[in-house]
């Protein structure tokens, strides 16, 4: 038999519901403290996983102590092989896999951090900056303006009201987000003398600047807003020399094909322009 739950508790359920603050944090490798050369990123490293893991736990304790009620953590660094449910945080929950375009965030989280992100491609001074893929792609551009996975990141979670409040990352990474989100907190643990030399802070300042930064970033909640791209958005992706486009490029939905290696999509926001390039 069917169970009716009566309007009001259903309304105050509903209330209830969009009234947790939940955050998710989105972890990349290139951007953690001592991370420094292209080998170090290898998910396997003996490294990476207890750096990243040190940050990651780090950004969840702030974000707690400045008053979330949960806090999501992705590993979306290579594949989603470098965080486990046996190190993360214990109050902290662990998103793991491909997310598709929408990163899950038609979930309506109250805010989104970035930790250990670096910045787009062909930046310099970054540390291995790249936009998606650093085999793949030598640029993306926004309405012919280059961007990378913070700007894209920041402009999805904006079309959902959802403000991007932290990043941790190179100076590079700060600076990109800074440029989108100058009201976001920051936690810059390195900076970038070339893409394989850095001058780093220590694994244990990185966690304590990580911690500080998220806690003042919830402690702000309301206070920083989403980034909102504003429509039409054409969206551009040039490959590398290696990834010419397929026979059928120009057969996909919304595609423009440019020359050998680019690719053109268009659409009334980013959503929509994002969609198209990602789902085949």
């Amino acid at each position: 038999m069917a169970r009716f739950i009566p309007i009001p508790i259903l309304l105050l359920a509903l209330a209830a519901s969009a009234q947790t603050r939940r955050v998710l944090i989105i972890t990349d490798g290139e951007g953690v403290a001592g991370i420094c050369r292209q080998d170090q990123t290898d998910p396997n490293h003996p490294e990476l996983r207890p750096l990243l893991t040190g940050e990651a736990n780090a950004a969840v304790q702030g974000f707690l102590d400045g008053g979330a009620d949960e806090v999501v953590v992705w590993d979306g660094h290579d594949g989603s092989q470098t965080l486990s449910a046996m190190t993360i945080h214990p109050k902290a929950k662990l998103l793991m896999g491909a997310l598709g375009y929408s990163g899950t965030l038609e979930r309506r989280y109250s805010a989104v951090a970035f930790v250990g992100q670096h910045a787009m491609g062909n930046v310099r001074n970054s540390i291995m900056g790249h936009s998606f893929s650093s085999l793949g792609i030598q640029y993306m551009k926004v309405n012919g303006k280059p961007v990378g996975e913070i700007g894209i990141w920041t402009a999805m979670a904006g079309s959902h009201g959802t403000p991007v409040i932290f990043l941790s990352g190179d100076q590079a990474a700060v600076d990109e987000l800074r440029a989108l989100v100058p009201d976001a907190e920051f936690a810059s643990v390195k900076e970038g003398l070339g893409r394989y030399t850095c001058l780093t802070v220590s694994a244990e300042r990185s966690r304590e600047m990580i911690r500080e930064g998220a806690r003042r970033a919830m402690g702000r909640l309301g206070q920083i807003k989403p980034y909102v791209q504003a429509g039409p958005v054409t969206l551009e992706i040039e490959y590398t020399t290696r990834s010419s486009l397929p026979p059928d490029a120009g057969m996909r939905q919304g595609a423009e094909v440019v020359d050998d290696r680019t690719i053109r999509f268009r659409g009334a926001s980013l959503a929509d322009a994002w969609r198209l390039y990602r789902i085949r």
